[in-house]
């Protein structure tokens, strides 16, 4: 990424000295679980308000799970899951 003259860092440099590197790899499979997740229900052409009748979850708490501003439980998460045709599974990390 390209220094921003007026700021004098990257985003990256400045992510680097603010945040550890666990919480860096946290976020993005955060960002990346989020964007998966967003991904199906559109694929699906499923609004929130259908995934809320189909998952027993209500849509607002889906707008905030969307937009990154809750961390919902794992069995929330699951939920919204099942009815995409979608579930969690663990991995191998990439390095």
């Amino acid at each position: 990424m390209m220094n921003n003259s007026a700021v004098g860092k990257s985003w990256d440099e400045l992510e680097k000295e603010i945040f550890t590197p666990e919480e860096i790899a946290e976020s993005r499979l955060r960002v990346a679980l989020i964007g998966e997740f967003i991904k199906a229900r559109e694929e699906q052409g499923i609004s929130q308000k259908k995934l809320e009748e189909l998952s027993g979850v209500k849509q607002p708490i889906i707008s905030r799970m969307e937009k990154g501003s809750t961390s919902p439980q794992l069995e929330t998460f699951l939920k919204v899951l099942a009815p995409l045709g979608k579930t969690l599974a663990i991995v191998p990390i990439e390095k």
